[in-house]
């Protein structure tokens, strides 16, 4: 895929390296085991929850603020463009049927993340928030794509983000007058 020479979005906010705190868990140490059990009934390794930077007081002692991996760099432009492609797409498609698109906002993280839904770990895997309106991902995701389900490349790559751009579409209040 050739994607070098395309429009960049600027709908990006990048949190890569940015750490979460003032969070809470309900519960303390019955809430982060009731957390795991519900991970394990989603497909989550309950570890990932167990073995969090939760404590039983239920405080997050979260990772500082650091830099984004250098080397993910090229994926997160990679990401930029397919995101500024979907926007360019779908604005052509509401102005053809006499209406207006609401671009989304792409969040790229590292780890975990807060977004107005709650509190999401990367083993959550790519997903939509319609209350903020942003899709969230962790550039992680793509080597388990390509290690675990076998499927390497751009287009795979492309194809996830254009899968939660999918996803905004059922929640836009769209009036075509069609």
């Amino acid at each position: 895929m050739r994607w070098t020479m395309g429009r960049r979005s600027d709908n990006v906010e990048d949190r890569r390296g940015i750490g979460i705190s003032g969070g809470k868990v309900k519960g303390g140490g019955i809430g982060l085991l009731l957390l795991a059990l519900v991970g394990m009934y989603f497909g989550i390794d309950p570890a990932l929850i167990l073995n969090s930077d939760l404590t039983g007081e239920g405080e997050v002692v979260q990772q500082s603020a650091g830099r984004p991996n250098p080397a993910d760099d090229r994926l997160a432009d990679f990401v930029s463009v397919v995101l500024a492609d979907t926007e360019d797409t779908w604005e052509n498609l509401f102005r053809q049927a006499g209406g207006r698109y609401e671009k989304p906002s792409l969040v790229l993280f590292t780890g975990e993340v807060e977004s107005a839904c709650g509190f999401a770990h990367a083993a959550t895997g790519p997903f939509y928030c319609p209350a903020d309106r942003k899709v969230y991902i962790d550039l992680s995701f793509y080597s388990e794509l390509k290690q675990k389900l076998n499927a390497p490349g751009d287009f795979a790559q492309a194809y996830v983000i254009a899968h939660e751009i999918g996803h905004t579409m059922q929640y836009l209040p769209v009036v075509l007058g069609v």
